[in-house]
């Protein structure tokens, strides 16, 4: 059985990693992987959206409308955005902050509220304060870890799959934060 996965967020907010560090437990545990990243100005804080797909065998990455078991989303209004690729019985774990994109940072466009509420009154929501998290695992920018550690518990793949993905994929001055964030968002 084939699982897709859509990783979404903001350029700057670490999605790339994120889908190096699922694609290594995966691998990990023995299935075949493919990633696709499709991105916007991802330097200039515009979308970023990485498909995954594993499973026995995997032929092409991307995953089409209705489609994704799950969305990782590291900003409310780009998982709004993703929603219509979710299935529907599919999962969606959204980080609650907010990014204001460029109409609203202009004054062209209002940020929308209730965002959150209507996702959850939709579809089955984990919301979670993964700034907040990382901010207590010693560093804002382990957001991404923090959400990979929620979303690792939500799949089958063993904890130390995960951990030893981590261990492969993030450089060694910056491991002992994302090993506690990990942990903050596995265990929430």
């Amino acid at each position: 059985m084939t699982k897709n996965i859509m990783i979404v967020g903001v350029g700057g907010q670490g999605t790339l990693l994120a889908s190096r560090i699922l694609g290594a437990a995966v691998t990990a545990a023995g299935y075949d992987v493919k990633v696709s990243e499709v991105h916007g100005m991802s330097q200039r804080g515009g979308s970023v959206v990485t498909y995954v797909k594993y499973g026995d065998r995997v032929y092409s990455p991307l995953i089409g409308k209705g489609e994704a078991d799950l969305i990782l989303a590291f900003e409310q209004l780009e998982a709004y955005r993703a929603l219509p690729y979710l299935k529907t019985d599919g999962k969606l774990i959204v980080n609650t902050q907010k990014i204001n994109p460029m109409p609203v940072i202009t004054g062209a466009a209002v940020y929308p509220e209730g965002i959150v509420e209507e996702m959850q009154a939709a579809v089955d929501t984990t919301a979670i304060d993964a700034l907040a998290l990382a901010e207590q695992a010693g560093n804002t920018k382990a957001v991404n870890v923090v959400l990979i550690g929620v979303m690792a518990k939500n799949t089958a793949i063993t904890y130390d799959a995960w951990i030893a993905a981590l261990r492969a994929t993030v450089p060694e001055k910056f491991l002992e934060v994302n090993l506690c964030a990990f942990d903050l968002g596995y265990n929430c």
